[in-house]
């Protein structure tokens, strides 16, 4: 146990260190959401009700899709796998240690947009703000689990790039938090569903916490937990 929060530890100080990771999991959604935030409030006055969650799910799609998968190569692609089978270190430590460090990351920009956008923006907080806070943590863990499998699958820098904005984008746009997903041709309503960013929101709206939002998240997750074992099982064989 010492030796596995040691792991966890040591990434996160890497993670804090990494330009990456500052940019995807701080810098851009915290820009987005200054410069979007009053520009969706001025357009539609509306959204204030649904301006926390629209942004965070913004900012946790970023991160998990964009932020998460370069690292994952880094370890997996490199001579890092090698140094962790010559002393004994299970290989699916990395993994573990970073997916945590980036879910605390994650946890904590979503924070930051949560205590700035009621100032800044007069956005109206969640009525249950635990509840609020679990639907995100499993938001987040769903994301971050898409995220490693792309990680692990892709070896190419300049794939992965390109593969994860095809995963990023269509969850933005079609995820209802730009404009109601009742105004999309219903195809594209129907590819939205698709993508774990539209479940996410409607579990983090207020009254969103139920069965119907959260079984599909439950899949997604228990399906990549699966295939992450099983990529790892082959990295490990090779």
């Amino acid at each position: 146990m010492s030796a596995f929060l040691y792991g966890v530890s040591l990434q996160w100080k890497l993670d804090i260190r990494s330009k990456s990771l500052l940019v995807t999991c701080y810098i851009v959604p915290l820009i987005f959401f200054a410069l979007m935030g009053g520009i969706f409030t001025s357009i539609t006055p509306e959204m204030k009700h649904t301006l926390i969650q629209s942004m965070v799910v913004m900012g946790v799609s970023m991160g998990a899709f964009i932020g998460l998968p370069p690292s994952l190569i880094e370890t997996y692609g490199s001579d890092i796998k090698k140094v962790y089978k010559a002393n004994g270190v299970p290989l699916y430590l990395g993994l573990v240690s970073m997916f945590i460090s980036a879910f605390v990351h994650l946890m904590i920009m979503c924070v930051i947009i949560f205590l700035i956008a009621p100032i800044a923006f007069d956005a109206t907080l969640p009525t249950n703000i635990p509840l609020f806070f679990a639907a995100l943590a499993i938001y987040i863990a769903v994301s971050l689990s898409i995220g490693s499998i792309l990680g692990l699958v892709v070896k190419n820098q300049a794939k992965l790039t390109m593969i994860a904005q095809l995963i990023f984008l269509p969850s933005i746009m079609l995820s209802g938090i730009m404009f109601p997903i009742n105004l999309l041709p219903k195809a594209l309503e129907v590819i939205g569903k698709i993508f774990p960013a539209s479940w996410g929101y409607q579990l983090i709206l207020d009254n969103g916490f139920q069965f119907k939002n959260l079984w599909y998240l439950l899949f997604v997750i228990f399906v990549a937990l699966m295939l992450c074992g099983l990529l790892l099982k082959r990295q490990k064989s090779k």
